[in-house]
């Protein structure tokens, strides 16, 4: 692999690994609303816990994700989103944290993102040149240059967990040329809602491998303003 992402995770000296409810009158009803919140609270954090469980059966098995730590909007889902891109396009939404993959009728799916940090956000429209799964990670010189300790990785980083890129990556290209930018794969659930990236966009691995698995090379990818 080539450049790989522009230190995608954007910490200055962070060591190199992947560690993301009517008040009444009544106290009945009082208690009764307290317990459909409680109800309704548990079901979300039940389906999330399976949408983000453990998956043993890939080459390096991910454990699940720390779901306590993700604000529980940003767990993925099917919003309605209307837009005039077609049926696969992933759009990308910086200033909310957000990517979605549009499904047509007027719905998407909807998935939490980290993004790019101040100073290394960008726009535009961009398309899938290239997948890999378990990517070598190699640090871009800009990168040794801020974080000398990066050195080590100059002729890359073998996949794994501790891989910045993670289980599953899309790299971004305009007009034939590798912009350096990706959708990769986070295994830090406390990072997702805030911009720490150098410009790339982080999904938990579930759901990046989720958004991966229905996206082929060609994809148009559109990146809104923040």
């Amino acid at each position: 692999m080539d450049g790989g992402i522009i230190d995608p995770l954007g910490h200055g000296t962070r060591p190199l690994t992947r560690r993301s409810f009517l008040a009444g009158s009544a106290a009945g009803l009082s208690a009764l609303g307290l317990a459909g919140c409680a109800t309704s609270n548990g079901l979300i954090l039940a389906e999330a816990a399976k949408i983000y469980g453990p998956m043993p059966d890939e080459k390096f098995p991910i454990p699940a994700a720390d779901i306590s730590k993700v604000d529980p909007k940003y767990y993925r889902r099917t919003v309605r989103y209307d837009t005039k891109e077609a049926p696969g396009t992933i759009v990308v939404d910086p200033g909310n944290f957000y990517v979605y993959r549009i499904e047509g009728d007027g719905s998407a799916t909807r998935y939490g993102a980290n993004v790019g940090r101040d100073g290394f956000l960008w726009s535009g429209d961009a398309y899938v040149g290239r997948k890999s799964e378990w990517a070598t990670w190699t640090p871009p010189k800009e990168m040794i240059r801020r974080q000398p300790e990066a050195a080590k990785y100059a002729r890359g980083m073998p996949g794994g967990l501790d891989n910045p890129l993670g289980a599953r990556t899309l790299h971004l290209y305009q007009n034939g040329a590798y912009t350096l930018y990706t959708i990769y794969a986070s295994s830090e659930p406390d990072t997702i809602g805030t911009g720490i990236t150098s410009g790339c966009v982080g999904l938990l691995s579930q759901d990046m491998i989720h958004l991966y698995s229905r996206t082929p090379v060609k994809t148009k990818v559109v990146i809104l303003p923040a």
